[in-house]
């Protein structure tokens, strides 16, 4: 009997601010700033998701990380990609925190 197996599939880490050439046109501010907060707050669900997979994972478990770009996986070690994902879902938070910072900031103008 073989042992379960766990492949993980993320994006690359959206730096701060990256974001915000998102728009493709110059349309309603509050339109596009609004998609932009929610493609980040499903973004952020979907890395809880991936974070609290890989915590439950038993020991013996392989996990296979997909190249980007790729149907391609390879296999990885599960303390790395886990770190990787928990340091993606950080930064997915930090650019949430900072849209809502930054629309306080317009709010109180």
């Amino acid at each position: 009997m073989r042992g379960a197996v766990a492949a993980v599939a993320f994006e690359r880490p959206v730096p701060a601010g990256a974001m915000s050439g998102f728009l493709p046109r110059q349309e309603d501010g509050e339109s596009a700033a609004l998609r932009q907060k929610e493609e980040l707050s499903r973004r952020i669900k979907e890395q809880k998701v991936v974070v609290d997979e890989l915590s439950n994972l038993k020991k013996n478990r392989k996990v296979y990380k997909q190249q980007p770009n790729s149907n391609i996986f390879f296999l990885a070690d599960r303390t790395e990609t886990l770190s990787q994902c928990k340091n993606t879902l950080d930064e997915l938070k930090k650019a949430h925190q900072e849209l809502e910072n930054s629309e306080k900031a317009k709010i109180k103008k």
